[in-house]
């Protein structure tokens, strides 16, 4: 009776998960009353859960009915309270436990799932992803998970759709449509989906049991947003090694210990560079300690111990330069080799073991180059259409811009997007041939010619095209010229240096062409369809229409005793075979000069 308090004490145990097949404790205790009869009846028990009011109490619920029964006044021990903690059912009391699985403990997870944890084994992620309508597209990917992942919630607002794909560690791919509302098991983990007409939100708390992309399936003409937020384990961590060997066998040395980074998913050590990804990964300081401290058997004691001393300085590590950037754009790696040397008294310096120079960090032998964009095709409005009933021709200017919105070069010549489409006028045309607007439609071609692509300079030689000249004639057909050098780019100075035309290789682009500055009379002329798509597709027709031919050649230089005669070269037209002016031919390479011997009769005796 002089006894303060219970006479009675508890504590947990079995503080592991139980296996999935194990079931809920909480459910088989319905379940042992599906032979018992309740008013006369048997039912099937599933359990009701989290009740606020009294969650040690035994509360089931009939299968397919609404009938909710208390079925004992407190459940068994060790039971939990909610479904989402880890408190339990003592004698019929809630009693809290921390997630150390101590009764009484106050300590929580934190958002890494660590118990009593500082948050820095996991980063948190948030973003919004904005669909983009493309006729070439039914889907897109949101954002993809990393297994691990805790507290996941996404929202999407617009008519489109979410759907899961998911894989495991051991590889097996799987796909969930999320057709309907309601909580549901993928690849062991749990998934709680909302479908409302104009919005969907997915809640995942995790941890993720496999690698999970969320992907939407476009569904409207409407653009839809996502917004997602989760945490993500940070799977690559610095682990401390052992001590290395001592750097001495006798009369006193050190040793010191590292860090390697471990990745926790493959449970094997990988390279730095994945540790130094993490901002919040702190590789730890190496530890150091003295070792075999017994004398060396010639020495009457022994030494002081230090590592190094000032004659005799530090080992350190000693890198190579740079490797050229992987790519020119878009982000590459560039590499380079760090050994740890010693230098001696003398200045010699020699490789010796990593582990004498892990007192200080090891420098990294891989990062990231020329990270910014790739140049991008950026397509301009639609020109008019080139004629004002029926069917006709529109042209738009193509620009190749790099990350800083300039002109430049670089893109792919298969993925540039066309500069002319037919277009249709759906105003009747009344006339057989409809008069072409010359004047307004002239400019777009023009501006698209001007506007082409030209090159970059790079780290390996070649030809770099500068801008055309303006065009020799104000109307009718002339030529263009422009200067076409050999340039390198030199890496580390960054500058362009010109080189001799030899030393690029592969053909030279060309310096001169045809340019065509429109009709030389004042009024619109009335163009065939052949002359419109001469006109607004290409100069090309002047390269097949016109070329150079020889055509005899001069008289003899000498009457006798030995002359040369030159062949004569003049520009034809193909077709009619009549000569042409020689600015039609320029884009045609001119051919070489032909001579031969003539007038070899012996001059007569003067």
């Amino acid at each position: 009776r002089t006894c303060e308090g219970r006479n009675i004490r508890y504590r947990t145990c079995s503080n592991v998960d139980c296996p999935p097949e194990a079931g809920d404790f909480r459910a088989q205790q319905c379940s042992a009353h599906n032979d018992v009869k309740y008013q006369g009846q048997f039912y099937e028990w599933l359990p009701v859960s989290n009740d606020p009011d009294n969650p040690c109490s035994l509360k089931c619920q009939a299968r397919g009915a609404a009938l909710v029964v208390e079925l004992a006044p407190k459940v068994l021990d060790g039971t939990r309270c909610y479904t989402e903690s880890l408190d339990m059912c003592i004698s019929g009391l809630c009693q809290i436990v921390g997630c150390d699985r101590q009764l009484g403990s106050a300590v929580k997870e934190d958002n890494c799932g660590v118990c009593n944890g500082d948050g820095s084994t996991c980063r948190l992620v948030r973003g919004q992803y904005k669909s983009q309508l493309s006729a070439n597209k039914l889907d897109d990917t949101v954002v993809a998970i990393p297994y691990g992942s805790r507290q996941i919630r996404l929202v999407l607002k617009g008519p489109d759709h979410l759907y899961l794909e998911t894989k495991t560690l051991q590889g097996v791919k799987s796909e969930n449509s999320l057709s309907s509302t309601g909580s549901f098991l993928v690849d062991n983990s749990s998934i709680d989906f909302q479908k409302f007409p104009d919005k969907e939100i997915l809640r995942i708390s995790g941890p993720l049991t496999a690698d999970f992309t969320i992907k939407i399936r476009y569904a409207g003409a409407a653009d839809s947003s996502v917004q997602f937020i989760f945490y993500q384990p940070i799977i690559h961590r610095w682990r401390e090694t052992d001590f290395f060997p001592c750097s001495a066998s006798c009369g006193g040395g050190y040793q010191l210990t590292s860090a390697e980074c471990f990745d926790l998913r493959s449970n094997r050590v990988v390279a730095d560079q994945y540790c130094h990804y993490y901002p919040e990964n702190i590789k730890p300081k190496p530890k150091l300690q003295e070792c075999n401290l017994d004398p060396c058997p010639a020495s009457d004691g022994y030494k002081q111990i230090m590592p190094y001393d000032l004659y005799h300085p530090l080992p350190r590590w000693e890198s190579t330069p740079w490797t050229a950037c992987s790519s020119s754009c878009g982000g590459g790696i560039q590499s380079r080799s760090v050994s740890c040397v010693e230098e001696d008294i003398q200045g010699h310096i020699s490789p010796v073991e990593e582990w004498k120079c892990m007192y200080t960090p090891k420098m990294p032998v891989v990062q990231p180059c020329n990270i910014f964009d790739c140049p991008k095709w950026l397509a301009q409005e639609w020109s008019p259409c080139t004629v004002t009933c029926g069917q006709g021709l529109r042209y738009r200017v193509v620009l190749c811009i790099d990350h800083r919105g300039m002109h430049t070069g670089g893109c792919g010549p298969k993925t540039k997007p066309h500069i002319k489409e037919e277009c249709i006028v759906p105003t009747p045309c009344y006339k057989p041939k409809e008069k072409l607007p010359v004047e307004a439609k002239l400019p777009w071609y023009k501006q698209a010619q001007e506007l082409e692509e030209g090159a970059v300079v790079s780290e390996e030689p070649s030809f770099i095209p500068e801008a055309w000249s303006t065009c020799s004639v104000t109307c009718g057909v002339g030529s263009q010229v422009r200067l076409v050098k050999c340039q390198v780019l030199l890496s580390f100075s960054q500058s362009v240096a010109d080189l001799p035309i030899d030393e690029c290789e592969g053909p030279k682009p060309v310096s001169q062409r045809a340019c065509y500055s429109g009709p030389c009379s004042g009024e619109a002329t009335e163009y065939t369809p052949e002359e419109t798509e001469l006109l607004y597709s290409s100069l090309q027709e002047f390269d097949d229409l016109y070329d150079w031919e020889y055509e005899g050649f001069t008289e003899c230089s000498e009457s006798c005793g030995g002359g040369v005669q030159e062949a004569v070269v003049t520009c034809l037209n193909k077709q009619t075979r009549e000569t042409a002016d020689e600015t039609l031919c320029v884009t045609s390479r001119r051919p070489p000069q032909l001579l031969k011997a003539c007038s070899l009769d012996p001059c007569p005796p003067r």
